[in-house]
């Protein structure tokens, strides 16, 4: 079988990411020859998951695709420099080249020192041992001891210029390295090929497709979020890694939430067994009750330390950029553009004081981008510049969003909560009285006018059983709550002037029959 032993270029030219991997597709047109030959198509990634490589030959005339593997080959890298690398390594070489004569140097000089050292300390000893036997050679012991001292200060000078030379080689050569380091990767050792074995009836050209999976790459959407007046221009981006060893560039970029790694089973069904039990005298008695929180909504970005994962609401949702993209082999995020979409807007300042005491700025508007929204981290833009970033949750097309656009400085809100508790002596029943004062100011800056509405939202508690009621006492509150819906949420839209400030005061009350215990 005559086998072609140059390698055939095969560049990326497709890329589908998934969650946690990517699909990989190369497309190329082949020269074959009539009758079985062997093709060497390369170099691809060395990661590339072997059962997951498919080959598909289509031409005018008969072909088929007899194997296809993948091959790799090691080849270590040497420690000389080769002819290949850049200016910067070869720096790098020249610099551990001298640091490591250096060293060997100081050594040297190190062990002249020490032999110096212990001349000098014969000699001193020589001359007291001649001085008790009556010798006296004051000319030649002065001569011998000062060329030992000369001796041994240019050789300590020698040494304190050496490791003066060697500390600034030492931090040269960390400089480099991360220079190297940021600016290159190492070569990889580990590379790979596809060998593909073809039969054809007759020579001519073919269209040859080839896929695979490979792992070490993904994505994670990301958006960017601008207001303008009464508009919101909703970026869509994707996040995308990558560290196959092998870089993609000017492909065709699809992103997928297909989980191809999860396994496709429905849940097993477990027995749930119910049993009923006789209540005691004492349970009959009392009922026991408890207060329990439980979120409605959140207000207000919330902190992201970093991408999460996609949630696509259950469905598998397919995203596709418009434009060939470049995404290099450097493990770096690199944001990818895909859609751009201007939605009118409606705002609102919204406060909740038992939760913070900031007023916020809370965008509204439909998803009209043409596309589900996957849940993600958003950039907030406004006119004063970027405010922040918030998350944005799983929203399907033409749903509802609510952004968060951050505080506004010029207001100030003080919640004031009392407490009062009273049971009658006839028919031991207690009731929990609630007081909440607010004060919400607005300090504006000199020239500003017209008013602005805050909407001022109160929680009251809802009841879930019939021995105990919970009751606003309207002839107390000032002003009147606007609305209260069926959460207990309590709301005001409060216009302040610039200057103004507004007190707010909800009373209600909680009460139970002496057999409630836990109030």
């Amino acid at each position: 079988m005559p086998t072609d032993t140059d390698l055939i270029p095969a560049p990326v030219t497709a890329v589908t990411c998934l969650e946690d991997r990517t699909q990989v597709e190369r497309t190329l047109a082949l020269d074959v020859e009539a009758g079985t030959q062997r093709l060497r198509l390369g170099p691809v990634s060395a990661l590339a998951v072997d059962r997951t490589l498919h080959a598909e030959l289509t031409a005018d005339h008969d072909t088929t695709v007899l194997d296809a593997r993948l091959v790799r080959t090691w080849t270590p890298r040497g420690p000389e420099p080769t002819a290949d690398d850049s200016a910067l390594r070869l720096r790098l070489h020249d610099l551990k080249e001298e640091r490591f004569a250096l060293e060997k140097r100081t050594d040297r000089l190190r062990t002249r020192l020490d032999l110096l050292g212990k001349l000098a300390a014969d000699l001193l000893r020589e001359i007291g041992e001649a001085a008790g036997l009556g010798e006296t050679e004051v000319a030649r012991w002065s001569a011998e001891l000062d060329r030992a001292d000369d001796e041994r200060d240019s050789v300590s000078e020698e040494l304190r210029v050496a490791q003066a030379r060697l500390n600034t080689l030492t931090t040269r050569i960390q400089e480099t390295e991360q220079a190297v380091a940021l600016a290159e990767q190492e070569p990889a050792e580990l590379l790979g090929h596809i060998e593909l074995t073809v039969r054809s009836a007759e020579a001519g050209q073919a269209r040859l497709r080839l896929t695979h999976l490979v792992p070490c790459a993904l994505w994670r959407p990301a958006y960017r979020a601008v207001l303008e007046a009464d508009t919101v221009t909703l970026e869509t981006d994707a996040m995308v890694w990558q560290r196959t060893g092998e870089d993609w560039s000017a492909v065709a970029l699809t992103l997928s939430t297909a989980r191809s790694a999860s396994a496709n089973e429905p849940p097993r069904l477990v027995e749930d067994r119910l049993t009923l039990t006789d209540r005691s005298p004492a349970e009959r008695r009392t009922v026991a009750v408890e207060m329990r929180e439980q979120d409605i909504a959140d207000l207000g970005p919330a902190p992201v330390l970093g991408l999460p994962g996609v949630d696509d609401g259950g469905e598998t949702r397919v995203l596709r950029s418009p434009a060939p993209v470049s995404v290099p082999s450097d493990g770096r995020a690199h944001r990818i553009p895909l859609s751009s979409a201007a939605m009118p807007a409606r705002s609102e300042y919204a406060c909740s004081p038992e939760l913070s005491p900031l007023v916020t700025q809370v965008v509204r508007f439909d998803n009209a981008s043409g596309h589900a929204l996957l849940a993600g981290p958003v950039d907030l833009v406004r006119g004063s510049g970027f405010s922040g970033r918030g998350t944005l949750d799983f929203t399907a097309p033409g749903g509802p969003v609510e952004l968060a656009f951050g505080s506004q400085d010029d207001y100030r809100v003080v919640r004031y909560a009392e407490e009062s508790r009273d049971t009658a002596a006839m028919t031991q029943r207690t009731t929990v009285t609630h007081t909440v004062r607010l004060h919400l100011s607005r300090f504006s800056a000199p020239g500003a006018e017209g008013e602005q509405v805050v909407a001022v939202r109160e929680r009251i508690p809802v009841s879930e059983v019939s021995a105990v009621d919970v009751r606003l006492r309207k002839e107390d509150c000032s002003p009147l709550p606007d609305t209260v819906d069926e959460e207990g949420i309590a709301r005001w839209d409060i216009a302040l002037p610039p200057g103004g400030h507004r007190s707010i005061t909800l009373v209600y009350e909680v009460s139970a029959s002496g057999k409630v215990s836990g109030l």
